[in-house]
């Protein structure tokens, strides 16, 4: 594997992508992934972890480099469950213009800015749903990662992701032209040949959006039928791969929940008997609560000022539903439509709608670990993984936001940022 060797001078911190080495780490708590721990130490050598836990059972190596920072929380490379490397921000640049005005190669140029500011907030690991409009953009970039041409997290990634005809956007347009969309059409049995082509064309899974705003009033209504979603799982289960379903609506849950998908992106209409159903079928709900707290804003909502939105209320409504609910809840915000590197939000928004610091903690290590089917590799500190390691200052376990106090980030035993 190719790598890169030099240093980027950044204010107040040092960004440094080097060759992997021995590493003797310490911090005064250390989170596995799961437990809490104080007194203990983690010995990185190549890009594995080789050995974690009690300082007076865990000696430093001969010659390892030292890692410590006072006031320290050392934890597992966060994950992002969820999250759009091909966009930015509406509030910069509307959707529409994004999908329908830039260029592939301009808004992969972006991406590949928007991957580095993930990694070196923390987000070793993440999930691409889509690429909106960029192909297989999202291929590319993670290869490029992968080799070490340019800085990232490890990606997995959905490509154009599916849609149903005449449900997605762009809309609104005179018919007499051909508008390109957000995502790939199909409906019926083409939806066999559509999976095999993104899997072949390099989709790490296969994501659907069971649902979307095509009601008669414009409300989330199901854009497929039970067979078809069921249709879709049984191809990508055939090569080895799962379903993801976008899903909002009960119906339309319910449904990508029957037809086999592993998880439910945003289900902001979910209630108690839905995550019930989502419970009994190991259905991961990724809740992306910040995506509809910053869209609020953009519209003109004044957070703490104005009066808030009823989709905003109705959002923490769903959310304590959830989780009274027991489904498991995973990590991932819908970041693109908020900046990359605030990945954070999320989980500071998990905790503000009330689920607790530790369970947050968790969902953005080792539950999604093991939705993605990462736990042999990430997730955790345990020997034997990939030493993908983060280290902030604070207690993260009592003050979630203490994870942007962020001093040391590596991934796969690399260092890409220790601060001076």
């Amino acid at each position: 594997m190719k790598r890169l060797f030099f240093l980027i001078a950044l204010v107040g911190s040092s960004v440094c992508y080097s060759q992997p080495q021995t590493y003797y780490l310490t911090a005064d708590r250390v989170f596995d992934g799961e437990v809490l721990h104080e007194g203990w130490a983690v010995i990185v050598e190549g890009d594995k972890i080789i050995a974690a836990g009690p300082r007076s059972s865990v000696k430093e190596p001969a010659k390892a480099i030292k890692v410590n920072f006072p006031n320290s929380t050392l934890t597992p490379g966060l994950i992002e469950g969820h999250s759009h490397l091909l966009l930015y921000p509406y509030n910069i640049t509307d959707w529409d213009t994004q999908v329908l005005k830039e260029t592939d190669a301009y808004r992969t140029a972006r991406a590949t800015v928007h991957a580095k500011n993930t990694l070196l907030a923390g987000f070793t690991t993440a999930r691409d749903l889509g690429t909106e409009g960029a192909g297989y953009a999202d291929v590319g970039l993670k290869r490029a990662i992968n080799e070490g041409v340019i800085p990232g997290p490890r990606l997995l990634v959905a490509g154009r992701a599916i849609v149903s005809t005449g449900s997605y956007g762009p809309k609104n347009y005179d018919h007499d032209q051909q508008i390109m969309l957000g995502a790939e059409a199909a409906d019926g049995n083409d939806l066999i040949r559509v999976v095999r082509d993104q899997i072949g064309k390099g989709a790490d899974f296969i994501k659907v959006y069971a649902d979307y705003r095509w009601g008669l009033n414009g409300e989330d209504q199901p854009s497929f039928t039970l067979d078809e979603l069921k249709l879709i799982n049984e191809v990508a289960r055939s090569s080895g791969r799962v379903l993801v379903c976008h899903a909002k609506s009960k119906e339309a849950i319910k449904r990508a929940v029957l037809a086999g998908a592993e998880t439910i992106e945003h289900g902001d209409f979910i209630d108690a008997e839905i995550g019930k159903l989502m419970k009994e079928h190991n259905v991961t709900f990724i809740p992306t609560l910040a995506a509809v707290d910053v869209i609020s804003q953009y519209r003109g909502w004044k957070k703490g000022v104005t009066p808030e939105p009823a989709n905003v209320t109705n959002k923490k409504k769903s959310f304590k539903e959830a989780l009274a609910s027991g489904v498991t809840i995973g990590m991932g915000g819908d970041v693109g439509v908020f900046p990359h590197g605030d990945n954070l939000l999320e989980m500071e928004l998990m905790v503000e709608y009330g689920m607790p610091v530790l369970n947050v903690l968790k969902a953005a290590t080792s539950v999604n670990a093991r939705t993605f089917h990462l736990e042999n590799q990430v997730g955790f500190i345990k020997p034997g993984l990939k030493a993908d390691l983060l280290i902030v200052t604070g207690d993260p376990s009592k003050n979630i936001s203490d994870l942007r106090n962020v001093k040391f980030v590596m991934k796969d035993g690399m260092v890409y940022r220790s601060e001076k």
